[in-house]
C-alpha cells in the first residue's frame, strides 16, 4: 500500500469509506464501469477482472495449472485469489452468493430457470499474457 507522509491513518481510513460509498452509490454495471475506467489504468482493471474470473475457475474445482493454461492468469495470483477465497475477508464469497441469487432470480422470472442460472454463471475464457 502505497503511503503518505502528509495523511493521517484516519484521513487515509475516510478516504478509503468515501471512495466505496461511490461505488455503492452506483446502480448499473454500465455506471461502474464508466467509474472503473475513470478511476484505474487499464492494467488495474485487467488485473482485478483476472482475478474475478479465477474465482468461479477456482469454485469449479479447477486445478492451478488449469486455470492458468485457460486464462494466462499466474499461478501466483491464482494463488493469492484461492487464500483469499477461503480466508479472506469474505468479500469473493459474498458476491459470488449475490450474484448467484440475483441469476437464480432472474431465470425464474424469465421461465429458463436453473439453464438461465448456468448459463450466466459461465466465466468467459480471456488470454492474457
Amino acid at each position: 500500500m502505497k503511503l503518505h507522509r502528509n495523511v493521517s491513518p484516519r484521513q487515509e481510513a475516510l478516504a478509503e469509506r468515501n471512495l466505496y460509498a461511490a461505488i455503492t452509490s452506483l446502480r448499473t454495471p454500465e455506471e461502474c464501469r464508466a467509474f472503473f475506467r475513470d478511476l484505474c489504468t487499464p492494467a488495474e482493471l485487467q488485473a482485478m477482472a483476472d482475478r474475478w474470473a479465477v474465482v468461479e475457475w477456482l469454485r469449479r474445482g479447477l486445478s492451478y495449472r488449469e486455470i492458468h493454461r485457460l486464462t494466462g492468469v499466474s499461478v501466483t495470483t491464482i494463488g493469492r485469489v484461492a487464500r483469499f477465497l477461503a480466508n479472506g475477508n469474505g468479500g469473493y464469497a459474498l458476491a459470488v452468493r449475490r450474484l448467484e441469487a440475483a441469476r437464480r432470480s432472474n431465470g425464474a422470472r424469465r421461465g429458463n430457470g436453473v439453464r438461465a442460472a448456468q448459463s450466466a454463471a459461465r466465466p468467459e475464457v480471456t488470454r492474457h499474457g
